[in-house]
């Protein structure tokens, strides 16, 4: 995901999903939200402006691994995801510490 981020076009919409790897809200930046997303490819800096903070704000301050779908923005040679929607699919890590049915139905472990 991360590492293909230079294919769409300035303003496509994308989804990305990664886990939390930075959450920061400095004092300066009126309420606005930066998260930075990290899959197998790479980094993923994510902007979350207030109005959506306060629509996502279980998921952006708790969420351990996100999905976020927004418009994609480069400035200054970085690369950023301006969100509009917030899913916390940190469930799915939790799958991924049970062993498949199958395996578990075969005697095999995962």
């Amino acid at each position: 995901m991360a590492a293909r981020l230079g294919e769409p076009p300035q303003g496509a919409r994308v989804a990305v999903a990664g886990l939390v790897i930075l959450r920061q809200r400095p004092g300066t930046a009126k309420g606005v939200i930066f998260l930075t997303l990290e899959d197998e490819t790479g980094v993923v800096n994510i902007i979350v402006w207030r109005t959506l903070y306060e629509r996502f704000r279980r998921a952006v301050i708790a969420g351990r691994l996100l999905r976020v779908t927004g418009r994609l923005q480069r400035e200054n040679g970085v690369t950023h995801i301006i969100a509009e929607l917030v899913e916390d699919i940190s469930p799915m890590l939790d799958e991924l510490l049970r062993p498949s049915e199958a395996l578990s139905q075969t005697g095999q472990t995962g």
